[in-house]
């Protein structure tokens, strides 16, 4: 079954939401710490798996754009609705944005970016200073440094948000929402 219904998503359905999830809370994690710690050595990781990120969620947003969100397992009131479309929208754009942006300033900064060790854009050294490098376009990858911080901030917001909802559908709605995203039929 590849079809979402609702009473029961498909296999596809739960494997990338659960993939992206991890993945994404372990790359808002490692971006924190990489810039708050100045870790330097594991931006090339953090980049690879920030493109792997992208290839997937692209593929979540065109079986979203084709099949449609999966329906609402109860009534839930205006507000709730408009909430949860909020955050899955903020989620699946920002998830899509966060690695373009990160991209382009990488890519702009003049530090190159590499896909697991496959050059996709060349580092610029500074014929001066071989460890530093001329940026291609310093204002846009200044620009694109802050757009990937502040909404990668907006990421973890719409992820806590979407962990609470998940909870409250549990504890409180007991509707059937998140035991159908852990596969169960409902």
């Amino acid at each position: 079954m590849n079809v979402d219904t609702k009473t029961k998503l498909s296999r596809t359905t739960i494997f990338l939401h659960w993939l992206l999830a991890i993945m994404v809370m372990v790359m808002l994690a490692v971006g924190v710490i990489m810039a708050e710690a100045e870790i330097y050595s594991l931006y090339p990781w953090h980049k690879s798996f920030g493109q792997l990120i992208f290839l997937i969620v692209l593929v979540q947003a065109v079986r979203r754009l084709k099949n449609g969100w999966p329906e609402p397992v109860s009534t839930y009131s205006h507000v709730e609705r408009v909430l949860a479309r909020s955050v899955h929208y903020l989620l699946l754009v920002g998830v899509l944005l966060m690695p373009v942006f990160g991209f382009l300033m990488s890519a702009l900064g003049g530090n190159g970016v590499a896909f697991f060790g496959l050059q996709l854009v060349a580092r610029n050294p500074d014929p001066a200073n071989l460890s530093k490098v001329i940026p291609l376009n310093g204002p846009l990858a200044e620009l694109m440094l802050a757009a990937h911080g502040i909404l990668g901030y907006l990421l973890i917001l719409a992820v806590v948000l979407h962990i609470l909802g998940a909870f409250k559908h549990h504890l409180i709605d007991k509707d059937g929402t998140l035991r159908r995203m852990l596969g169960d039929k409902v």
